[in-house]
Parts: C-alpha cells; structure tokens; sequence
C-alpha cells in the first residue's frame, strides 16, 4: 500500500482546519468565484489579514481543498482494494469508496470536480502552483492506481480485452460525474447511488 501522506502539523490553536471547513462550504454552496475572502474570515471569526497567515489567496485554499481530496481519494481506494484479489468485486468496493462520508464530504468532491481546470496552467504563485503541482501527481497516481485494478481484471480474464487505460478513464468519468448533479438530501442516497454506478462500472469493462 502507498504511504499515506503525513497532514500539516497545527497547533491546537491553528484556524487552518476552520477555515478549511468554512472554504468548503462556502465554495460549495455560493460558488469559488461568488465567494468573497472575507465572508470566510467572518465565517471562521477571524480578520481578513488573519487568513493570509494560513493561505496565500483564496485559490491557495481551494487548490489546497482540491489536492486533499485527492489525497483521500487515492488513499480510500487503496485502503478497499489492497486485500481484495476478485477484481470485480475490488472494482465494485473501489466505486462505493468514492461515495463514502457526509455531506461535507460530497461538497468537497464537487469543488474537486468543478474546478480541475485550474490544474492545467501554472499559477503565478508559489504556494498555488506548489499544490497544483501536488495535486497533478495525484491524479495521474489514481488513474494508473485504477488502471492497474483493471489491467488485472483483463489478464485475469475477468473483464474484456481492451485497453486498461481506457478502460479506467471512461469508469473514473463516470464515478466522478455524480459530483456535477447530486445534492444532499435528494431522491438517490450516496449508498444507492454507490450500487447504481458499481453496476454501471462493471458494465464498462465487461
């Protein structure tokens, strides 16, 4: 199993973890662009000046929020898929891992979702472009982390011979793309939904 990335050290006293959490909502609720600075400073009770001890700018913190959960999403994925050997039923766990957690959780896979675009241009920025850069490895290290789940599945005939590049990208799309519709609290729970897209992965590579 991949080591886990170790977590920033904070003090007990840090506001990092609060305004992390008040970003998260507030982005995925009104918006990264309708979401002003200080109504985050406000949120987490602190000055506008205090946020710049954490953040260098707000696309600091959300490209911050985007590389942590990537960072969790590869994790979750190794941690359901490691003891597994029928690679069917490691791609099933594989796809109900992604909808595991809260409403928070789903909010910040949306922002996630909403906002990958930013990793493709460099920012201007140190501390932006040094979690762009973060997050960028960690999406090729998910993909080939999928891709190798399905390469095993189609050696050992299990699922059809095609390309397991391809194979995983057109899956990913498809476990990812329910961030851009589901909300809290709709028809579909995230456990349902887990089901519906297990099944639809299986069909992919079948």
């Amino acid at each position: 199993m991949r080591p886990s990335i170790a977590p920033r050290t904070e003090s007990a006293r840090s506001k990092r973890p609060a305004i992390v959490s008040a970003a998260v909502d507030r982005f995925g609720s009104d918006g990264f662009e309708h979401t002003k600075w200080a109504a985050i400073a406000d949120d987490v009770g602190i000055g506008q000046t205090a946020l710049y001890h954490y953040f260098e700018s707000k696309a600091h913190c959300l490209l911050t929020i985007m590389r942590t959960e990537l960072t969790q999403s590869l994790e979750r994925f190794e941690r359901v898929t490691e003891s597994i050997e029928d690679p069917t039923e490691a791609l099933r766990a594989a796809v109900r891992s992604a909808y595991e957690g809260g409403p928070r959780d789903a909010l910040q896979r949306r922002i996630l979702q909403n906002h990958l675009d930013l990793l493709s241009t460099p920012r201007a920025s140190e501390k932006e472009e040094q979690e762009r850069q973060k997050a960028r490895v960690l999406v090729r290290e998910i993909e080939d982390a999928w891709t190798g789940l399905i390469r095993r599945g189609v050696q050992g005939g299990a699922f059809a011979d095609r390309d397991p590049k391809l194979s995983a990208r057109m899956t990913l799309a498809l476990v990812v793309g329910v961030w851009r519709w589901y909300r809290p609290g709709g028809p579909r729970t995230l456990d349902e939904i887990g089901v519906l897209t297990s099944d639809a992965a299986l069909r992919v590579v079948s």
